[in-house]
């Protein structure tokens, strides 16, 4: 037992508790040479030198009770912590402490010294005690004051006043620092966050542009052509002045949802507009109706009030399969079937105008080749249900029609009842 926790003492002493583990990467520096480093050390060196003179003089005054070699071991464990305080600041301050403890206590008595420390040592144990102040967490930080004061409290009593002093100035020194430190990192991440969200912005500006400049530009186009096109024949037949307004219709529809992503698009504030869901599913039919597809529908299951992303992606799959039908295959009949489970939703769109195999080999990998680009219906589809947990299949079938299905989990629990 007490072997485990002077583990845990040990372990924490040599981590030193410190955040962040490893001093900070903008230190000065000269090309590879860590400047605050050398400073350590050379402050290191010349305690070390002070230490081993003072304590000659003191040697040789009071009968030589210490040889050389003993003089330079205590200077050196005096100093030595210094040059380790900015890799592990709590292990050097504990090692500072340690040392004047041990002056203090076993070497200053026997060369009879008036002084209860040696400045050095003083000096050593204050900047580590700084170090940590930065460095360590903030009740490592106190605790290493409370320590400090107790220690110069016993070493001297009389002096307790004055090791407050000195221990406190350190103290709040480090952690005036560190906080400028976290303010300043703290500014930098949001500086960085800014920069995305700009950038972002500039992004969806430059898209809304190309939108507004050539998409909305031929729908505009095709509604004004298909305004005007009846009134180009003398006497057209009633079922071709229709035709005319459902394609105008679908393009000024187009258009005005084209306007309601460009303006999302262009604004730096969230979308609040009310999105499409599977209540306006017979909107969607009936306008893929006018386009020439027999569209006939189906709902198993009890339909319920679903989730916004779920409402949403599931009309955005349905509206997708639809215009693939009309593209690829004008004319053919499609069967809509929505199912309502338990902890889930099932989407079924089937066409009885397959594609050329060549084309469905493509519809099965979501690349479907179109005039003049590449398409990304099938592809965009899978992602919809892939966000959501759920899944899409696509292709064709047995039979020789086209089938897209997708499954969108509406709880904790995997697709189970999915039939």
């Amino acid at each position: 037992m007490s072997s485990g926790l002077s583990g845990r003492v040990a372990g924490l002493i040599a981590t030193g508790v410190t955040s962040p583990a490893r001093p900070r990467q903008r230190r000065l520096r000269l090309g590879q040479v860590d400047l605050v480093l050398l400073a350590d050390v050379l402050i290191a060196l010349i305690c070390w030198g002070t230490t081993v003179s003072a304590l000659g003089s003191l040697n040789s005054r009071h009968g030589m009770p210490y040889g050389s070699a003993m003089l330079v071991l205590v200077a050196l464990v005096v100093s030595a912590p210094l040059a380790v305080r900015s890799f592990a600041p709590l292990t050097a301050w504990t090692a500072s402490a340690l040392a004047m403890v041990w002056t203090g206590w076993v070497i200053l008595p026997n060369m009879h010294s008036t002084a209860p420390y040696l400045p050095a040592g003083v000096l050593v144990c204050v900047l580590c005690l700084y170090a940590v102040a930065v460095r360590c967490r903030t009740w490592v930080v106190a605790s290493a004051g409370i320590v400090t004061v107790v220690i110069s409290a016993v070493i001297d009593q009389p002096g307790i006043a004055a090791a407050v002093l000195v221990t406190a100035i350190p103290a709040f020194a480090g952690i005036i620092v560190r906080s400028r430190r976290a303010s300043r990192e703290q500014f930098r991440v949001q500086e960085r966050r800014h920069e995305g969200e700009r950038a972002l912005l500039e992004e969806r500006q430059r898209i809304a542009r190309e939108l507004h400049d050539v998409v909305a530009h031929h729908m505009s186009v095709i509604a004004i052509q298909a305004e005007a096109a009846p009134y180009k024949t003398a006497h057209p037949p009633p079922e071709l002045v229709e035709s005319f307004a459902d394609i105008r219709a679908s393009a000024l529809s187009g258009l005005s949802e084209l306007r309601r992503v460009l303006g999302v698009l262009r604004s730096e504030l969230p979308d609040t507009a009310p999105q499409p869901g599977l209540g306006d599913l017979d909107g969607l039919l009936e306008s893929a109706r006018s386009g020439g597809v027999v569209v006939t529908s189906r709902i198993t299951g009890m339909p319920r009030e679903l989730p916004a992303g779920v409402d949403l992606s599931a009309y955005r799959i349905v509206q997708e399969a639809l215009s693939n039908a009309m593209r690829h295959a004008p004319g053919s009949s499609v069967q809509v079937e929505l199912y309502f489970g338990a902890v889930s939703l099932v989407i079924g769109v089937r066409n009885d105008g397959c594609p050329p195999a060549d084309r469905a080999d493509h519809e099965r990998a979501g690349e479907t080749e179109r005039p003049g680009g590449g398409g990304h219906g099938i592809i965009g589809m899978r992602e919809r249900a892939a966000m959501l947990g759920g899944r899409l299949q696509a292709g064709p079938t047995g039979n020789g029609d086209f089938l897209v299905t997708a499954a969108f989990p509406l709880g904790d629990r995997d697709l189970a009842d999915a039939p």
